[in-house]
């Protein structure tokens, strides 16, 4: 049982640190399977299809900057606002579909705990079949039309959004008074949002369980598994659910991600060099680190050959000043006056993603 144990720790501690070393990858690999989806390269597209690529690589990268459930989630929907004039995401939990939030109807949490009539046609045929499904706004929930209204053109998008072929939750989105709404980029998005879901929940699942594990404990023996996945709706409970009991205190209808153990906090703590901050000083650095990451992701991605020849001929920051002091500007007029300023985060994403950990590569004219 002892040797069983020690074995599953050495595989669990194996698969985080593949994960680890694996995610820019794949997070580069989704970001390109959707570019591949597009019907036509930016090469081949028109000025006008360029600049809408370019759009919906950002959009993915901005969701793809998410480390929380909730925080891609309301990438997706700020995201796919800009590609629709109304979206609304609602959870899927034992057969039922309850708002969480929107954008465009208002206040963002006006849809929270409606609960959207699954029998309805293009709501029923997205969840069964998994597949995206436009509709004429007659075919919804008449209790959704007559609380929500619809769009001038009646078009409305019904989509999935599925997780191990399960789907979690739908997006609905509409052209409000406009009538414009991008389908397929809209399409591109909840599949580029399913994907990084599933990292980063397996990402998260695979840490905790090595930081849970005490030393002294011999838990019972269980089958290794890897390739588990934890549902980052399992804490939305909504009101209206039958199964809910009477006696336990009203459940929020939230995504919730999923708590760590009092073992793994007090771990955190222990290595986490912003344990000594206020809870929204840290919040504020943590923030700071993920859009310089954004920011340094964007240079690659758009000067991959540029990256090549000055990682071959270390003088990356010569051939990429402009782009880098652009994103620098950015990235200074976002938080160089907030309490993240103490810390060049920007700086040391370039050096660390861009440089890989190697200063020489920067060349001589790149300032530490």
């Amino acid at each position: 049982m002892a040797e069983h144990t020690g074995m599953q720790q050495i595989v669990e501690r194996a698969v985080a640190q593949a994960l680890e070393g694996q995610l820019p990858q794949l997070r580069a690999n989704l970001v390109q399977r959707v570019v591949d989806a597009l019907p036509a390269t930016a090469a081949e597209a028109p000025p006008a299809a360029r600049s809408d690529v370019s759009g919906l690589v950002k959009s993915v990268a901005y969701i793809h900057a998410g480390t929380t459930q909730k925080e891609i989630l309301r990438a997706l929907l700020t995201a796919g606002s800009e590609r629709c004039a109304r979206i609304a995401l609602f959870v899927v939990k034992g057969g039922a579909a309850t708002g969480w939030q929107s954008r465009g109807f208002g206040e963002d949490e006006v849809v929270k705990d409606f609960a959207l009539d699954m029998a309805a046609g293009p709501v029923a045929h997205a969840y069964q079949n998994r597949v995206a499904t436009p509709g004429n706004i007659a075919e919804m929930d008449a209790r959704f039309v007559e609380q929500f209204g619809g769009p001038s053109n009646e078009q409305v998008l019904v989509l999935p959004l599925a997780l191990k072929e399960k789907v979690a939750a739908l997006v609905y989105a509409d052209g409000g008074e406009s009538g414009v709404m991008d389908a397929a980029a809209l399409e591109l998005l909840v599949l580029a949002t399913s994907a990084w879901l599933e990292v980063t929940s397996l990402r998260k699942q695979t840490g905790q369980k090595e930081v849970e594990a005490p030393a002294h404990a011999e838990p019972a023996p269980q089958p290794v598994q890897v390739s588990s996945f934890s549902d980052p709706f399992a804490g939305h409970a909504p009101k209206h659910t039958v199964s809910a009991r009477v006696h336990e205190p009203e459940p929020v209808a939230e995504v919730v991600e999923v708590a760590a153990s009092h073992a793994a906090a007090a771990a955190a703590t222990a290595t986490d060099p912003l344990a000594g901050l206020s809870a929204e000083e840290a919040d504020m650095h943590r923030k700071a680190q993920r859009f310089a990451r954004l920011l340094v992701d964007e240079i690659k991605l758009y000067n991959q050959a540029k990256v090549a020849e000055g990682r071959r001929h270390r003088d990356l920051y010569d051939r990429l000043k402009p782009d880098i002091e652009k994103s620098r500007a950015t990235y200074t007029k976002r938080y160089g006056n907030t309490a993240a300023a103490s810390v060049d985060y920007f700086q040391q994403e370039l050096l660390r993603s861009l440089g890989e950990d190697d200063a020489s590569l920067m060349g001589a004219n790149f300032h530490r």
